[in-house]
């Protein structure tokens, strides 16, 4: 398949006429072919005019149609074979392992979906039935599911170019949920992003859906984003990024005469708290673990482990010494845009540059542009507590670690951190008493709590929870990872003393679609 450089307006290919984007080579500097001529508001409004055509027929489908469909896209995505893989390396500088890694997680929670939709727990079929007898008041008839909000406006990412992308968990959730789907595709990779649109465009052609239940847009700097999450006919946004992009949606969507939920997956320094005993008996594995989480993939990833917290003690200094050994034997990697670059160096700059703050280690240097050279520093948890500068995120491989004079600093410092994806606890059997004092505070912290692993890598299944208080996310009841992330893009609605004629399928007696249904408090 060949790329144009076009936007894809439901079924159509429309080239743009604003600003530019070229996609960047970032190993090499190289720009790539084609550019993508940006979209305006009269392409925003003609994909929402078509998107609002499609919503009532897309959500009327059959649950088995739409899982279907949702399958489809997986299997046209493979269909694009190395052409997809050749072209994300390309924009992205990811190793060719990574993008076929990431393109079958972007297959599988596809087909994760598809089986949510035809399991329907999702749709929480209710069901009281009318008690005209009882007194001292009769009860009506009352059943209750959930539908659809309207057409999603998706913002793809920039540090996964497939699983938070075009065809990512927030396109897959509103799709499985009844959702036509609007995306932003990111400025990065343009090339990959219409491959993957086309293949989902390709997929509502085969499963015979309305045009406007996809469409994919171009647009540099803000406009285009801008215009969608304020048009009328959007009614739910699903973002992965900067903090300061998220808030900007935020108050967008805040500010309209029908104010919409964004669902905004922004910041997050994901703190590992190493007990003291598990310190004693194991510093140097720890140590080790820890320095292969953080420099995964250039550290470019929402979970990436940004803060360590120890007690100053047996271990510690073993401690120290191993992550200090580990990181100087690195080499440099391939961090995925200029601009992320430039971001990660100012943040280990504003690190290096304060006064009560430690380098303690630094990977080798490279020649080659945008190579993120992994950092370690180290302070005390009085500094930490008192400089607000040091919560900030770094955007890559680059980690603080603080040391601790008693355990009552771990409490301290837990109380202390904004909302977070996850929190880590690495311990032992000695150390069962401390992790139950700190627990309830980190469970009021973060979204995903781990115990004796590393936070990288979310695993893409119906118990996982990608989300956390802000600013980790902008709606800590959410996650954008895992089968309950199509409850955001769902509202509940009850129908009282309707007649059987005309009852949803999901609330009929009868129970046409086998669904979990509460029929007067009993599950059936």
């Amino acid at each position: 398949m060949q790329i144009s450089g076009h936007m894809l307006i439901g079924q159509q290919s429309i080239k743009g006429h604003k600003k530019a984007i070229r996609a960047l080579n970032p190993a090499t500097n190289e720009f790539l072919e084609p550019e993508y001529l940006g979209g305006d508001q009269q392409h925003v409004d003609q994909a929402m005019a078509l998107a609002w055509q499609a919503f009532d027929i897309y959500r009327a489908i059959s649950t088995e149609r739409r899982a279907a469909f949702l399958e489809c896209i997986a299997d046209e995505i493979l269909a694009l074979g190395d052409v997809l893989v050749t072209r994300a390396m390309a924009e992205t500088g990811l190793p060719q392992a990574r993008i076929e890694g990431e393109r079958g997680r972007t297959m599988g929670q596809l087909r994760m979906f598809a089986s949510v939709v035809r399991m329907g727990k999702f749709i929480d079929a209710r069901i009281d039935s009318a008690m005209p007898g009882r007194t001292p008041l009769p009860r009506s008839d009352l059943r209750f599911q959930k539908i659809p909000l309207g057409p999603v406006a998706v913002f793809g990412a920039s540090n996964f170019p497939l699983a938070f992308s075009v065809a990512g968990g927030d396109t897959a959730s509103a799709l499985a949920a009844g959702c036509p789907v609007v995306v932003k595709a990111h400025s990065a990779h343009p090339g990959t992003s219409e491959l993957v649109g086309r293949a989902i465009q390709s997929a509502v052609k085969k499963c015979d859906l309305p045009e406007g239940v996809f469409s994919l847009l171009f647009g540099a700097g803000a406009d285009v984003g801008g215009a969608l999450v304020a048009h009328p006919h959007v009614k739910a946004v699903g973002f992965t990024g900067s903090r300061s992009g998220g808030i900007a949606l935020m108050n967008i969507a805040a500010n309209r005469p029908e104010p919409i939920p964004v669902y905004a997956e922004m910041s997050s320094i994901n703190p590992v708290f190493i007990m003291p005993s598990k310190l004693a008996q194991q510093a140097k594995a720890v140590a080790s673990g820890f320095v292969g989480s953080l420099t995964m993939g250039a550290g470019q990833f929402c979970t990436n482990p940004g803060l360590v917290v120890f007690l100053d003690g047996e271990g510690s200094e073993d401690f120290l010494a191993q992550v200090a050994e580990d990181i100087s034997a690195l080499t440099t990697q391939t961090m995925l845009t200029a601009g992320i670059y430039q971001a990660y160096c100012d943040g280990v700059n504003a690190l290096a540059n304060n006064d009560k703050v430690t380098l303690l280690a630094k990977a080798n240097t490279s020649e080659a542009p945008n190579q993120c050279q992994a950092h370690v520093f180290v302070t005390d948890a009085a500094t930490f507590l008192s400089d607000k500068r040091l919560e900030g995120e770094v955007f890559g491989s680059a980690s603080l670690v603080i040391k601790c004079r008693n355990l009552g600093e771990y409490r301290l410092i837990a109380e202390h951190l904004e909302g977070q994806l996850t929190a880590t606890i690495q311990m032992d059997d000695a150390d069962v008493t401390a992790v139950a004092d700190l627990l309830p505070t980190l469970e009021r912290k973060a979204g995903r709590l781990l115990c004796n692993g590393y936070p990288t890598g979310v695993e893409v299944c119906q118990a996982m929870v990608h989300g956390g208080p802000f600013p980790a996310t902008s709606d800590s009841r959410s996650t954008s990872v895992g089968a309950a992330a199509i409850d955001r893009f769902v509202r509940p609605v009850c129908y009282q003393d309707f007649p059987a004629t005309l009852l949803p399928l999901s609330v009929q007696n009868q129970n046409p679609l086998t669904i979990p249904q509460l029929v007067d408090g009993e599950m059936k």
